[in-house]
């Protein structure tokens, strides 16, 4: 069936029309490798030539986020929900510079390595106080790393991220302000994994002593008992409703004028699972910022002269979704675990996915197509030879006739040779319409194939805890958060990764080609010399885009709206530049 019929049927699947802009076709085509970014679309950000505006201080950020956080606790949080609502509240000994993408200090102010790399000696920043007034000091440090991220009886991404051929770091601490990270074996992603965010020691200790850290800062506890260092304390919390901070006013940072920053005295972010809603509200005025969907680009790029705001083109998203069928063998009737596990079964699926017409459909044209788990944006890892599984049913149909799969009754529905009716039951997150139309063309596909889908979108944290915890999923659309250096993703990757999703915290890999990714990630973490680091890291994603455990599906174009009253406001792909520095006309509407 040709491309124009293919889509008029998915089309048919929607309430509504969906409009496709006119340089919607220029953009798709030609491949990613291809493209130039986007074109005219949106504004793009110079960060060369970047200057930033003295700022006054006042006024308030109004934002959103899609659902409410899980936790406050962030050494527990797996979920962008957590991540977001608490993140600015803490820091870590480095930073990654987005202009650079280079490892910078944040609560540590410089290092220096000996031993061939195997020992580094950090200074720390003097002067920094948390939001009690309680100086931070090397103690800090050593409990964070020593009594929580190195500590088994605590369960966490960071953890998984600083093991080399299964050992931890020592830490310790040299003189109130210098500590000594001791390493098994050279580590050369060491710098970017030391942004992760430290923890006040007075404050937690008694929690970590008496096995109630994993009870520790959960939702309810008041936002005052959640103490940090970063520009923002998070002061009142209302949930479904919305998150307030208010700007720390003894941050350690200042502007090239002596002024201390941050500028902006209060931020509110509310909880807005409907992104109609959020559209809604930032055309009103009622937000500073929102993520612009494809459907939503042609009438908003209409309206940024009107409207007051600015819509950026930052080029390809990081991240792109991807379908993961569970293959926790504990968790699943036998005969689906074989399916699931089955390499043929995964491509057939890959093979179901239209990718091109997900990107036409759900994302207006803006979008790329994408196979693995590297996108376009990430030059330094992307290669156009990953393996590739382009639309073809006629393929998926031949892979699994090849497993055994058969219409054995005349009813239209695959069977396996035991007699199973192949019924997959396909969870995604509800406040995601993006996820949710994919979802619906997948099963529409799918049902071309004779398989039956049970397609169920949930409440984000809902979700979450099935796919993480309870296993209880057949299948899932989701994604996840990209990050500048490959180790920070072995949690997902390593089999023994907490987040290694398909089939997490294995003891020993369930398969050989697991077990020579875990030995490519291991032998890059220990490499120093830059250029072999990259082909290792590439000859791991090549083996994953082979094996197809996550099915990746689209990467869209990343834009973002702001509204012109927003100063010294850059965005990028991997953050916003120097976002301290970002100051706000007032307009009145300050109050929550």
């Amino acid at each position: 069936m040709d491309f124009e019929r293919r889509l008029f049927l998915k089309l048919a699947l929607f309430t509504g029309a969906v409009t496709v802009s006119p340089f919607a076709a220029a953009l798709f085509w030609p491949e990613p490798e291809g493209r130039k970014g986007g074109g005219s679309i949106g504004v793009k950000v110079d960060l060369d030539r970047a200057r930033f505006l003295p700022g006054h201080y006042g006024g308030t950020l109004l934002d959103a986020t899609s659902s409410d956080p899980k936790t406050f606790n962030l050494v527990l949080a797996n979920e962008t929900s957590s991540t977001e609502a608490v993140g600015e509240l803490f820091e870590g000994l480095t930073d990654v510079d987005v202009k650079t993408l280079k490892p910078v200090g944040a609560l540590a102010v410089g290092w220096e390595f000996k031993d061939g790399g195997l020992r580094w000696v950090f200074n720390l920043r003097r002067g920094v106080l948390w939001f009690d007034g309680k100086p931070f000091t090397a103690d800090d440090v050593v409990f964070t790393y020593r009594d929580i991220y190195f500590n088994p009886k605590i369960p966490n991404s960071t953890r998984d991220s600083f093991v080399v051929d299964g050992k931890l770091p020592e830490v310790r601490k040299l003189s109130p302000f210098q500590v000594e990270f001791i390493l098994p074996s050279p580590f050369a992603p060491l710098l970017y994994s030391l942004a992760a965010p430290v923890f006040p020691k007075h404050v937690l200790e008694e929690a970590v002593k008496s096995g109630k850290f994993m009870e520790t800062w959960t939702v309810s506890t008041p936002p005052e008992k959640l103490i940090g260092t970063g520009p923002y304390r998070l002061v009142k919390y209302e949930p479904g409703q919305f998150l307030v901070y208010e700007r720390n006013r003894r941050y350690w940072k200042f502007d090239q004028w002596g002024k201390r920053l941050p500028y902006v005295e209060k931020k509110v972010k509310f909880i807005l699972p409907d992104k109609n809603t959020q559209l809604l509200k930032f055309k009103a005025g009622e937000l500073d910022f929102y993520g612009v969907r494809g459907e939503d680009y042609p009438d908003l790029s209409r309206g940024e002269r009107s409207g007051h705001y600015t819509i950026y083109n930052l080029g390809p998203s990081l991240s792109a979704d991807f379908i993961c069928f569970n293959q926790k063998r504990d968790a699943l009737p036998e005969w689906k675990w074989k399916l699931f596990s089955d390499r043929r079964f995964r491509w057939a699926m890959s093979h179901a996915v239209d990718r091109k017409g997900i990107v036409l459909t759900v994302y207006n044209g803006l979008g790329f197509p994408v196979y693995g788990p590297v996108t376009p944006a990430n030059r330094l890892y992307w290669d156009p030879n990953y393996p590739k599984f382009p639309y073809n049913l006629q393929r998926a149909a031949r892979l699994l006739r090849e497993l055994g799969l058969k219409d054995r009754n005349g009813d239209g529905w695959l069977e396996t040779p035991d007699g199973h009716r192949v019924e997959i039951n396909l969870l995604t997150n509800s406040n995601n319409q993006a996820r949710v139309q994919t979802g619906a063309i997948f099963k529409y596909d799918l049902k071309r194939l004779g398989i039956k889908v049970n397609f169920q979108p949930l409440d984000f944290n809902n979700l979450v805890d099935k796919l993480l915890h309870t296993h209880d999923f057949d299948a899932v659309i989701i994604g996840l958060t990209a990050s500048v250096d490959p180790n920070s993703g072995r949690n997902v990757w390593m089999s023994s990764g907490q987040l290694h999703m398909w089939n997490p915290g294995q003891k020993k890999p369930a398969t050989k080609w697991e077990a020579e990714v875990d030995r490519l990630f291991e032998e890059a973490a220990k490499t120093l010399d830059f250029k072999k680091r990259v082909e290792l890291y590439k000859r791991a994603f090549w083996i994953i885009c082979y094996q197809q455990p996550l099915i990746y599906i689209a990467a869209p174009l990343s834009l973002v709206a702001a509204r012109n009253r927003v100063k010294n406001y850059f965005p990028t792909v991997w953050g916003t530049y120097k976002p301290e520095r970002i100051f706000v006309e007032p307009t009145g509407r300050e109050g929550v």
